[in-house]
């Protein structure tokens, strides 16, 4: 069974840029694919970016394509999100999660484990 822990959330300004980061361990890192999800107030969890359990072929929400890049390293069991020309409407809380075998879904309930999630704030 993976753990999972993210960090890296912070307050920003506009147009800034953010790294975030998430560590797995308990479990063999290889085996699952890996994404982000985030959930803002009042608004429901919804899918950022994911990756699948090679590395290949990441997939973005439609609106995060090119400023959102999720990679993952398999030296160091970490998967991360560098998210680039935040806007204010990208706070939220930042969630990991992490499910067996090779497809990414974009589906919460798809994912079997769940990090704690770090609150990334873009205010000025």
């Amino acid at each position: 069974q993976v753990q999972l822990v993210e960090s890296g959330g912070e307050l920003v300004q506009p147009g800034g840029r953010l790294t975030l980061s998430c560590a797995a361990s308990g479990g063999a890192f290889g085996l699952y694919a890996m994404a982000w999800f985030r959930q803002a107030p009042g608004k429901e969890r919804e899918f950022v970016a994911a990756i699948t359990l090679k590395g290949g072929a990441p997939y973005y929400q439609g609106s995060l394509k090119g400023r959102f890049i999720i990679a993952r390293d398999s030296a160091t069991n970490t998967v991360n999100l560098q998210m680039d020309s935040l806007r204010p409407e990208d706070t939220a809380v930042y969630y990991c999660a992490a499910t067996p075998g090779h497809a990414a879904s974009v589906v919460v309930t798809d994912y079997n484990y769940w990090g704690q999630g770090t609150q990334v704030t873009v205010s000025s």
